[in-house]
């Protein structure tokens, strides 16, 4: 819009795009232009950024519309949009007076987060292209559009039989991992199934998966399921696997169908569903790694599918174009097991070549849920420590040093509040989470309408200390928009905070379960790229404890019947 007309005989004739992921989106732009005595051709080219790269590669490029200073592009590009991750793109324009292009003029440039676009009133967003010393290049008009098909919710239900044997007292503690591919070959954890105790038959509850999470949208996409019996300490001993897909899964929406765990028998290592002409398939259940140590190894048990259904559903982005903001609160470890931050062996000390593994933690998380919260101002505790001048213990002292407003001015300004308080305040004890659980529950309880939803981050060094208080805690919470992410950094042992992640088994408080599970715990240690590239270690590990977010926001809307309000065209 508003675009400088830089030729001497013509308007300027720009060229212009716009992507969206998991959607659809129209982007209309303006450019600067050199003079001339012939019509400019201009095209904008959109380029991407992968996830933990500094390379941007193209994407694609407009229409070319001529002679006009307030283009409106037609043209739509779709993308995979992930919550999880920090999805940048460019959009440089480009221009020039032969008709193939052929000398590029630069006319200017404009960066931009996926999240940025989704996060905005009503998934619009303007933004300034830059780059051309001494000229406004004019700006770029972003909007975005979901699929119709992101809206599908599956709801499905799967048993097993004759599951193998894994604990030496008793017998398996099964449950289910569902693994969506991603277009590199990888897969990414999308939802994983309760555990059933002291058994080799389990029938697990019925649960419900958007297909965005299951397959991205896409019916054919590769969709893999291990078995595992659980363990206490989190070292889950692994039954063996299948692949299928949403569309094989759909085609048994009222038939019985029995899908293999095991990888090949059948081409591409998928179970085929049955047809209802003959009796329920009872395939051989494999374990790979059995296979190859055992001649005689037959199989490790059948999985059935029992049920699956389809409905539309809201979705994520609906309640976030109708105004959901998400209020992003951290909560970082001052215990004195973390070390001197002053010495290089501190999980605090921050080298001039790098971050501390707490900084990593804190980027890599808030970089992503700030495009989705307006005011960009992140309330920021600590716990653990003696603060001055008389030394009281504090599970709950503001970084910025101010009780009255603890919030700090984007990412950059939680940063320089907790690198400030580790030169004030005194390392000390003990790790108690409770404390500011209950600070930020109680501000979600103000608010419950599905206008606010909070996301707590808490960073710490070791074993929880208040595990009882912790419990009930999150089962208070688990009832309120919030949700609670943990990274533990460092070497230790967190075998406590597998208790509190209630993907396996609902956290418990005095005989009152979790309304919702809410927590996501990870290892800090599990992402830390082997190069040191801490871009990639940083989004490997927001891919990982940010991908429930989106769930559990909708668990919260869907059992309180919120729908989102209404987004003006």
């Amino acid at each position: 819009r508003n675009l400088l007309d830089m030729d001497t005989f013509s308007k300027s004739d720009p060229g212009g795009w716009w992507d969206r992921a998991g959607g659809t989106a129209r982007a209309q732009h303006g450019m600067a232009r050199q003079p001339s005595s012939a019509p400019l051709s201009a095209v904008v080219v959109l380029f991407v950024q992968g996830s933990g790269s500094s390379e941007w590669k193209e994407f694609g490029r407009t229409e070319v519309i001529d002679n006009t200073l307030n283009p409106d592009f037609v043209r739509k590009f779709v993308l995979d949009y992930y919550f999880e991750e920090k999805q940048n793109l460019r959009f440089d324009p480009l221009g020039s007076h032969d008709a193939v292009l052929g000398a590029q003029d630069f006319l200017g440039q404009a960066f931009v987060a996926l999240g940025e676009v989704i996060g905005s009133q009503r998934g619009r967003l303007e933004r300034a292209l830059t780059g051309v010393p001494g000229k406004r290049c004019g700006t770029i008009l972003l909007l975005a559009e979901e699929l119709s098909n992101c809206r599908d919710i599956v709801t499905m239900q799967l048993c097993a039989n004759k599951l193998d044997k894994k604990d030496f007292f008793g017998k398996s503690d099964p449950f289910l991992v569902f693994y969506r591919s991603n277009e590199d070959g990888t897969f990414t954890i999308c939802h994983k199934t309760e555990v059933v105790k002291n058994t080799l038959n389990p029938v697990w509850q019925p649960f419900t998966i958007p297909v965005r999470a299951l397959c991205n949208g896409d019916y054919d996409r590769t969709v893999k399921i291990d078995v595992y019996d659980w363990d206490r300490d989190g070292s889950h001993d692994f039954i063996g696997e299948f692949a299928t897909s949403y569309r094989e899964l759909s085609r048994a929406q009222s038939q019985f169908t029995v899908y293999e765990v095991g990888q090949g028998a059948r081409a591409g290592g998928r179970g085929a569903p049955h047809t209802g002409a003959d009796p329920p398939l009872r395939p051989q259940v494999l374990n790979p790694r059995k296979k190859c140590k055992k001649k005689k190894y037959v199989n490790s048990g059948t999985v059935t599918l029992l049920s699956f259904s389809v409905e539309s559903e809201f979705t994520f982005v609906d309640y976030i174009r109708g105004g959901t903001q998400l209020n992003f609160t951290v909560a970082i470890d001052f215990t004195a097991s973390n070390g001197m931050p002053s010495q290089p062996t501190s999980l605090h000390y921050a080298s001039p070549y790098q971050l501390s593994a707490y900084a990593l933690a804190l980027k890599a998380v808030g970089e992503i849920i700030q495009d989705y919260d307006s005011d960009k101002l992140f309330p920021a505790y600590g716990f653990g420590a003696k603060l001055p001048p008389d030394g009281k213990i504090s599970h709950q002292f503001p970084l910025n040093n101010n009780a009255d407003n603890p919030s700090c001015a984007g990412i950059e300004g939680v940063l320089e509040s907790y690198l400030q308080s580790l030169r004030t305040v005194q390392l000390y004890g003990p790790t108690n989470f409770a404390p500011v659980i209950n600070q930020v529950a109680g501000a979600a309880a103000q608010v419950t309408d599905g206008s606010q939803y909070h996301v707590l981050l808490i960073i710490t060094d070791g074993v929880i200390s208040d595990m009882l208080q912790t419990k009930e805690a999150i089962v208070t919470a688990s009832a309120l928009p919030m949700s609670i992410i943990i990274v533990g950094v460092g070497p230790a042992e967190f075998e406590a905070m597998e208790e509190l992640d209630g993907d396996e088994v609902r956290v418990s408080s005095r005989g009152r379960y979790a309304e919702r599970d809410i927590v996501q715990f990870v290892p800090f240690r599990d992402y830390v790229d082997d190069s040191g590239n801490q871009v990639l270690s940083m989004a490997r590990l927001a891919k990982d404890v940010l991908a429930e977010i989106p769930e559990q926001l909708l668990s919260y809307m869907k059992t309180r019947d919120i729908k989102p309000r209404r987004a003006d065209p």
